[in-house]
C-alpha cells in the first residue's frame, strides 16, 4: 500500500519539509508566471479578481525559503466546489483551514512522499481584499535596510526550528505584521478593490 502524505505524523513531515532558506533565484518569477498562466487556465478568468506573487521569493534579492506563495483573490461568485475540483487536477493538495478568512483554504503543491519538488507553491485563496501580505510585499522592495532584517531574523529561527515550520512561522509574526501596518499606512488603500 502507497503512502499518501496526509498518512504521516507532523514529526514526520517536518523532518521530510524542513525550513530550507536560499539565496534569490531570479527564476522563482519565471516559476510564478507560469503557474500564474496555468491557475488563470485551469480555474477561468471570469472566477479571479487578481492574482499575486507575495512572500520573500517576490522580493529580488531576498534569501527565502523556496517556496513561491501566490494569492489568488477569487470574485464572490466563484463555484467553491469547482474551483477545488479543479485546482485538484493540477495537483494541488487543498486544506480547509477554519482559523484563515474566506473562503478558509490553502493549496500546496510540490510536496512529494520523497520530499521536495523541484517547483513548490503555496496558494492562498481569498475573495477580494485589502491584503497585509501585499502591502509587506512592496515594503520589502522599497526598503533595502528592512529587508535585510527580515533575512536576519528568518536566518536566526531557521537555525532553532529547522524542523518546526509552524514555530518558525509564529515567530516571523510579529515583524511581518509591524512592517505590515506600517506599509498600509505608507500607502493608504492601494489594494483596495472596486
Amino acid at each position: 500500500m502507497t503512502k499518501k502524505l496526509t498518512d504521516l505524523s507532523l514529526e514526520y513531515l517536518w523532518g521530510l519539509f524542513p525550513v530550507k532558506l536560499e539565496s534569490f533565484n531570479p527564476l522563482w518569477k519565471n516559476w510564478f508566471e507560469e503557474e500564474k498562466r496555468c491557475i488563470i487556465t485551469t480555474v477561468g478568468k471570469e472566477n479571479i479578481e487578481r492574482i499575486n506573487h507575495i512572500g520573500s521569493t517576490s522580493v529580488e534579492g531576498l534569501a527565502a525559503k523556496p517556496t513561491i506563495d501566490i494569492l489568488l483573490e477569487i470574485t464572490s461568485e466563484c463555484d467553491i466546489d469547482k474551483l477545488r475540483k479543479n485546482l485538484e487536477d493540477i495537483d494541488y493538495i487543498l486544506e480547509y483551514q477554519p482559523q484563515k478568512v474566506a473562503p478558509h483554504l490553502m493549496g500546496m503543491k510540490g510536496y512529494t512522499i520523497n520530499g521536495f519538488a523541484e517547483r513548490v507553491f503555496h496558494l492562498h485563496i481569498r475573495y477580494a481584499g485589502d491584503w497585509k501580505e501585499l502591502y509587506f510585499r512592496d515594503y520589502l522592495r522599497e526598503n533595502p535596510t528592512v529587508a535585510t532584517k527580515y533575512v536576519e531574523l528568518k536566518t536566526e529561527l531557521k537555525k532553532k526550528y529547522e524542523h518546526d515550520r509552524d514555530k518558525y512561522t509564529d515567530e516571523k509574526h510579529n515583524f511581518v505584521e509591524k512592517y505590515s501596518l506600517v506599509a498600509m499606512h505608507e500607502f493608504p488603500g492601494r489594494y483596495l478593490t472596486k
